[in-house]
């Protein structure tokens, strides 16, 4: 590979802008341009990124080493299918598919082809989960809650696809075990699709997780807390503080004392985070920490969660 890799975004909406910028600011990088059905969308983006603007989601072929797709899930397999046949590296956004199949072909084309492929589950690349992940040792319940206002931006979505399988990705990567049974219950609310959900996920061997997810509560809530036979653990994403309870026993006394702990963790950019990872992948070869298989995993548990909801 070239010394300077030459990669592309497809689709500039929201966050598709903000991959754009970062790959516009990474060193041995150059963005070669964006591409977006809204022309108008793509030249603002473009001119802000300093790369050139294209209408056509296949104009970047033949002309980058690696691409970021930023576009409607639905999508993900058309757009997505040529680049890989080519071998494009690719940074596919979360989920992998709308469905199973689609999401097994994706994998396929990329191994096939020998490309990288990243699926965007971006809080694999927070700080603090990285901080909570290092003290994991054997779960036995975990409480996770996703919760938010409502906004315009991937209501053609329910929030078990938007927001759930965040968590679901996250409880898959602590818990080392099979998923043994889903319950689940979930309504819509604003939109034609379920906007508040709970799911409960059980493992073969016994560790149980809670998972509630909204995009329709007044209150920004987004928190993960374990318990395992040591102590407690609570992540807060938004403070990025991880607050740590531990039994520590006393010799003139029938029952431990509860030692606790709060870590604030320093903050990164997660999105920062995942496209260097991405890049560094690539340069080097490597599998990423979120590979097609990982994105096959969480969006299988989240199809069951919908499944069960009847969404």
């Amino acid at each position: 590979m070239r010394d300077t890799l030459k990669v592309g975004v497809v689709g500039v909406g929201y966050l598709g802008r903000f991959h754009a910028l970062i790959y516009s600011r990474l060193a041995g990088v150059e963005l070669v341009g964006v591409a977006d059905v809204d022309a108008e969308r793509a030249a603002a983006v473009a001119a802000e990124a300093g790369c050139e603007a294209f209408a056509d989601p296949s104009a970047l072929l033949g002309r980058v080493d690696a691409v970021s797709i930023v576009v409607p899930t639905s999508l993900h397999l058309p757009v997505a299918r040529p680049y890989l046949e080519q071998g494009v590296h690719m940074l596919l956004e979360k989920p992998v598919a709308p469905d199973l199949d689609a999401g097994r072909e994706i994998v396929r084309l990329a191994e096939a082809s020998g490309a990288t492929l990243q699926i965007g589950h971006l809080e694999r690349f927070n700080a603090g989960i990285a901080a909570l992940a290092g003290r994991i040792e054997s779960p036995r319940f975990i409480e996770a809650q996703r919760m938010g206002g409502f906004t315009e931006r991937a209501t053609d979505v329910d929030v078990v696809s938007d927001l759930m399988i965040h968590d679901i990705d996250i409880i898959l990567a602590l818990v080392d075990a099979d998923l043994a049974d889903v319950r689940a219950v979930g309504s819509p609310v604003l939109t034609e699709h379920v906007d508040i959900a709970n799911a409960r996920l059980e493992f073969v061997n016994g560790t149980v997780a809670n998972v509630v997810a909204s995009r329709v509560s007044d209150k920004t809530t987004r928190r993960i807390r374990v318990f395992q036979p040591r102590g407690y653990l609570s992540l807060d994403f938004v403070e990025q503080t991880l607050d740590i309870a531990t039994p520590v026993p006393q010799p003139d006394a029938a029952r431990p004392q509860i030692h606790r702990e709060r870590i604030q963790v320093e903050p990164v950019k997660p999105l920062d985070r995942e496209i260097a990872a991405f890049v560094d992948c690539v340069r080097h070869h490597r599998r990423p920490l979120v590979h097609g298989a990982v994105g096959l995993q969480a969006l299988e548990v989240a199809l069951q969660v919908r499944e069960r909801i009847g969404a």
